[in-house]
């Protein structure tokens, strides 16, 4: 039952020990503020993960060509491997069931111009799927088609950061020409990346266009190829590993040569990531945990010395005929409007400072967009309320059952 003398006493008991009353609720606050904020981060941590990786398609696998550093069916080691256009065609041809879409990468840097306007940007050489990998919106125009490819067009579709370089704002660049090197190509779209800067000032051309630039040769990068999302970790596990050995046995390498082909699998990265993550925040959450049990030990230590202290004066309530029940909830109490009060002011500090943080640690700390769901925090600080009143009940049941005489006496 409500009782207004009770919470009078209480006010007053917290009033005459402002000092004492202050460091209990700090340890509390400072608890669950430091909980939340590790949770946050951990979360935050994972957010940098996704976007990351989240960027580019994630069921994809990239295929490079090293040197052997084995010998093999007559073949001396140290031989440079070549990707080329047949090798793109086989895999059609053999990996039909996992395939989705598939592309070739040839990578070069060169400095393109229009009019008076000029810089050095990245070109790739591709095939109308490299838009699925990367993700790239079309804001104009349209990207390569087949026809680019099998024409040998010299076409251009160029990010957006290359259209505000290059070309005047009143200025559309569609169906203009810019020259890349030496050589002039029309530009046809304009896309836009989330991936960042770097991400759009790049100049995408088809493959066979490079190639022909190229003395017309057949030689790509690197093959990106997608296998269907429904296979999932294990199935891009299978696929990478059926995709090496068909790769290995067309070029003669040895299967025990690790350097002949190198295979990206984003899918495995992904998970490999995932977990490191997870774990990252499995720790943070059982710091943030301990830090919460020093919180509650704290507040544990400060009301048994209140109780200590309060001895005598607990001692004359029994002997005027306070009720043991009377004793423990007025200690209870006063433990649980402290660790109440200074809990939730922890924990919205808490969530203010993550709200704050935003990306301002994305770049040093890989910690993007921090936060807590609030239900977590509103569960973590309500434990820490129950926790806190099991601490205070303690030493209230003990004080509780001390005898008048004993209490008078003690000193």
């Amino acid at each position: 039952m409500f009782s207004l003398d009770s919470w009078i006493e209480i006010f007053k008991t917290i009033s005459k020990n402002r000092l004492r009353t202050f460091l209990s609720g700090f340890t509390v606050a400072l608890g669950i503020f430091i909980f939340i904020v590790l949770f946050g981060f951990g979360n935050g941590l994972k957010n940098q993960f996704k976007e990351f990786f989240l960027d580019d398609a994630t069921n994809v696998l990239t295929l490079f060509a090293g040197k052997t550093s084995k010998p093999y069916k007559g073949f001396k080691s140290n031989r440079q491997i070549r990707l080329k256009n047949d090798d793109i065609n086989d895999i059609k041809l053999n990996f039909n069931f996992f395939l989705e879409n598939i592309s070739p990468r040839i990578t070069r840097y060169a400095q393109v111009s229009y009019e008076l306007e000029s810089d050095n940007y990245r070109t790739v050489g591709v095939s109308p799927s490299y838009q699925f990998f990367e993700k790239n919106i079309l804001i104009k125009g349209r990207y390569l088609n087949e026809d680019d490819i099998l024409n040998k067009n010299r076409y251009a579709v160029i990010g957006r950061l290359v259209e505000e370089d290059l070309f005047p704002i009143e200025k559309d660049p569609i169906g203009r020409y810019i020259n890349i090197g030496s050589s002039p190509f029309k530009v046809v779209g304009v896309f836009k990346d989330s991936g960042g800067d770097n991400e759009e000032r790049v100049i995408a051309l088809p493959y066979t266009t490079r190639q022909l630039l190229e003395k017309n040769n057949d030689y790509v990068d690197q093959i990106k190829v997608s296998f269907r999302p429904e296979l999932g970790y294990i199935g891009s596990m299978a696929f990478e590993k059926q995709l090496r050995g068909f790769l290995e046995e067309k070029k003669s390498i040895d299967p025990t040569d690790s350097r002949g082909i190198f295979i990206r699998n984003v899918s495995k990265q992904l998970n490999e990531n995932q977990q490191f993550s997870s774990v990252l925040q499995y720790i943070v959450t059982f710091v943030g945990l301990g830090t919460l049990l020093a919180g509650i030990i704290g507040i544990s230590n400060i009301m048994v010395f209140v109780v200590k202290e309060r001895t005598k004066e607990l001692g004359i309530r029994k002997a005027l005929g306070a009720s043991p029940r009377s004793v423990i909830s007025t200690i209870l109490l006063e433990s649980i409007l402290i660790t109440t009060i200074f809990g939730y002011l922890g924990m919205i500090s808490g969530v203010l400072l993550l709200n704050r943080i935003g990306t301002s640690l994305a770049e040093k700390y890989f910690i993007k967009n921090p936060f807590i769901d609030i239900y977590t925090a509103i569960l973590s600080t309500i434990i820490l309320i129950i926790f806190g009143a099991i601490a205070g009940y303690i030493p209230a049941k003990r004080a509780s059952k001390i005898k008048p005489i004993e209490a008078l006496n003690d000193e």
